[in-house]
């Protein structure tokens, strides 16, 4: 499956994004999706992940609240909806899809979108 991420850009602190990532290739149906994020000098790290059927959704503790991982597979579309962003949410955000449950490990994903940078400010 290709994922192709977008939706990044530049914001106050306090301010929303929406994340939307379009998938093509193979039945989006069947993979769960995840959201991770690299700042620079450090490792990728989990945000979000959704079941194949958008019931069970995964949140990192540190965006718990704020963010919201949806899907709508009529649109073979992805999206995270960020609130209330501080300055720490900056960095290079990725959409992955696995199939099976869940996961939390970026090794655990087979398919990875091209990234798209969030920029927050204080």
């Amino acid at each position: 499956v290709q994922l192709q991420a977008s939706g990044g850009g530049l914001v106050q602190a306090g301010g929303s994004l929406r994340l939307s990532c379009a998938a093509s290739g193979r039945t989006f149906s069947n993979y769960v999706m995840g959201w991770f994020r690299q700042a620079p000098g450090k490792e990728r790290e989990f945000v979000a992940a959704i079941s194949w059927n958008g019931r069970s959704t995964y949140y990192a503790d540190s965006v718990k609240g704020r963010f919201t991982i949806s899907r709508d597979n009529a649109k073979n579309t992805v999206y995270l909806q960020m609130n209330n962003l501080k300055p720490e949410d900056t960095a290079v955000y990725y959409c992955a899809a696995r199939s099976g449950v869940i996961a939390t490990l970026s090794t655990e994903y087979n398919y990875w979108g091209q990234g798209t940078q969030v920029t927050v400010s204080s």
